[in-house]
């Protein structure tokens, strides 16, 4: 007879091991945690239990959609944590789970190995410990191999002449290893639920972006440039070492309202106007802009740069000329005045009086959403796979989850960067709602305090699991104040930064070149080419590409660099030398980094050489090779001594050697 509660008392029962603080997990599984194919992708979470049992634990993972799960087992680190890391080989959707049982065969080999050391009796021991084995092979769970391993073992426990004999074939290492897989499992205990995970392909966690306008390709000002022009152009961005080929829009632009040169609105004749003034009788945001070209020249484009080993990135800009296509087959996606007039853009005080936003919701859903989505998915039949995304934190985010996951359903290996400088709150959504990269706060970030804080949040605290920065030392809206007043050793600091900090970084065309002239007192630049078409020398005197190419090859040799959160900050007294490195799991790779915040003056400062890293005392000697020079030396003792001048070697790159291993 059943009684009140037996119900709740089974279900109870049922699940004796607590399973707790599962990490990562986003928002609840809201959102799901970021992977990367062929990345270690780590698992943990609190498993414990009453009592003294020893208890297993695996982690269960599997695509979406799938009906079974792959285990992989977990082990216990310290205090109740456990830990397991997988890998994935494709790109898509997965979750996973935890599952943990209280091994009874674990737990009796634990017993009768102290009882045997104790010289107490254990035949009565030995015979559960067969009985468990018998189970086990009764229940003819696990793989056909392993089964038959178990099987020889047990044949072998059957002719040893002794106790002696037996207890060694149990207690085995062999023994243990396929009574985890096969032994039976008690008080069973599953997660409360399962997790998400997106995995990527590699270039969502590791790239090389270089941003270029088209139209100023030609090599004169006074004439646009072409499709062709940047083909010509491809050798020398392969050859910087770059991997993403980086476009501002490259549809046609509307008259009305045509900003001039330094955004004036007086334009000339024959200024081009922004190219985020979107639209205009020659098509919208599936056209482009005529004199760039046609729609093949575009194709072959794309295909000769995958050719060189770049890949093509889209800005996907979600606003409107006023002569965009738009505003005359659709007035219900945009704002109007009570006088009648269309509302432009405003960002008080700023105003951008050559285009128009759309708004999300009224009569401009569903409509206009599928519109979108459908411009990503008409340039990714062009063969873009990667998109540049404009201000997303003024578009509703629940348009861009939708947006982001129905273009995953035709290719999961499309990439969005978020190009939102906001708040910290609004730019960490954007990655959990789908963005695969994220702008960041790093072109801000001057001083040694700041970049340690703030690396230290990106790489440590819980959005290391769901954003992943991509560090842009300069825009063409955005020419940094550092830059501007720091000359050619700024931009050999911030370079080298962005490339060795952050897995993803990013320069727009001009940075190599050391550009800085400003508008006064602004964080923008004098005669930009978001207004005008622009010529540049790619040999003027004092350049940075030999530094570019440089840095840009020590990323591509050395895995430590493909990765973002194992960065770790280490000890040099002076707060104008940034002091880090990044290794490897296996510490097979293992990087230091130091650079000279302050591009005016020499700085030098003690240090200590992470020894304790490989477990060696203060005293002993480390094998190093110096990356710049390529000259292999030797450290010996902890504490060693650094001299930077920004005029001559403002930063310094060593790999440090393993004991044991070669070089």
């Amino acid at each position: 007879m059943d009684r009140p509660g037996q119900e709740l008392l089974q279900e109870l029962a049922a699940s004796r091991i607590a399973i707790e603080a599962v990490e990562p997990v986003i928002n609840g599984g809201r959102f799901a945690a970021k992977a990367i194919v062929g990345e270690r992708f780590r698992v943990e979470a609190d498993i414990f239990c009453d009592g003294h049992e020893v208890i297993a634990a695996v982690l269960l993972h599997r695509r979406r959609g799938e009906a079974s799960w792959h285990e992989t087992p977990m082990r216990l680190t310290v205090n109740d944590r456990w830990r397991a890391t997988i890998t994935f080989d494709k790109v898509g959707h997965y979750e996973f789970s935890i599952r943990s049982w209280r091994d009874l065969f674990a737990t009796w080999r634990a017993e009768v190995t102290k009882k045997h050391d104790a010289a107490q009796d254990i035949s009565l021991d030995l015979r559960e410990g067969r009985l468990l084995v018998e189970k086990a092979l009764a229940e003819a769970a696990g793989s056909p191999k392993d089964r038959a391993a178990l099987e020889a073992l047990w044949d072998e426990i059957g002719s040893s002449p002794s106790e002696g004999d037996v207890l060694a074939v149990l207690i085995s290492d062999d023994m243990s290893v396929l009574m985890r897989q096969l032994g039976p499992r008690a008080n069973v205990t599953h997660g409360d639920t399962s997790f998400p995970v997106f995995v990527d392909r590699e270039r969502a966690g590791f790239s090389a972006w270089y941003e270029l306008m088209p139209r100023s390709q030609s090599g004169s000002a006074d004439v646009h440039g072409t499709f062709d022009d940047v083909i010509d152009r491809l050798p020398y961005v392969r050859d910087l070492g770059f991997d993403v080929l980086y476009f501002p829009p490259i549809h046609p632009i509307g008259r009305t309202n045509r900003k001039g040169r330094n955004n004036s609105l007086t334009p000339a004749p024959e200024d081009p106007g922004s190219p985020y003034a979107i639209g205009s009788e020659e098509g919208g945001h599936d056209a482009i802009h005529p004199a760039l070209g046609s729609f093949e020249d575009f194709e072959r484009l794309v295909k000769a740069a995958a050719d060189h080993g770049l890949e093509v990135a889209l800005d996907f800009a979600i606003q409107c000329s006023p002569d965009h296509p738009w505003i005359k087959e659709h007035p219900e996606w945009f704002d109007w005045r009570p006088d009648g007039t269309i509302k432009f853009a405003e960002n008080p005080p700023k105003k951008y009086e050559d285009i128009v936003n759309v708004h999300f919701y009224r009569d401009a859903i569903p409509g206009l959403w599928y519109a979108l989505r459908d411009i990503v998915l008409f340039w990714l039949d062009k063969g873009v796979r990667i998109f540049r995304v404009d201000n997303p934190h003024t578009k509703p985010l629940p348009f861009w989850e939708w947006m982001i996951e129905d273009v995953r359903r035709v290719d999961p290996g499309a990439i969005f960067l978020a190009e939102a400088f906001t708040r910290p709150k609004m730019m960490k959504r954007l990655a959990k709602v789908g963005f695969n990269q994220s702008y960041s706060y790093f072109t801000w970030r001057n001083t040694k305090q700041e970049l340690t804080e703030y690396l230290t949040e990106l790489t440590r605290e819980d959005c290391r699991h769901y954003m992943r920065p991509n560090f842009f030392a300069n825009t063409p809206d955005i020419n940094p104040y550092y830059l501007q007043t720091s000359g050619r050793p700024g931009f050999q600091v911030r370079l080298f930064l962005a490339a060795t900090l952050g897995a993803n970084y990013g320069i727009y065309n001009g940075f190599e070149l050391c550009d800085a002239e400003a508008l006064p007192g602004r964080e923008e630049y004098l005669n930009s080419e978001k207004y005008e078409i622009r010529a540049w020398d790619w040999d003027q005197p004092g350049n940075i590409k030999a530094d570019i190419a440089f840095i840009n090859r020590l990323r591509r040799e050395n895995a430590a660099l493909r990765q973002f959160t194992n960065l770790n900050f280490y000890n040099a007294w002076n707060d104008a030398i940034l002091y880090y490195g990044k290794f490897t799991d296996d510490l097979s790779n293992f990087l230091l980094f130091a650079v000279t915040l302050d591009p005016h003056h020499p700085q030098e400062a003690p240090f200590e050489v992470p020894l304790w890293e490989f477990g060696l005392p203060d005293d002993a000697t480390v094998e190093a090779d110096d990356l710049v020079t390529g000259q292999p030396f030797s450290w010996t003792g902890k504490i060693q001594h650094m001299f930077l001048d920004p005029h001559q070697r403002p930063f310094m790159a060593w790999r440090l050697i393993a004991p044991g291993a070669s070089r």
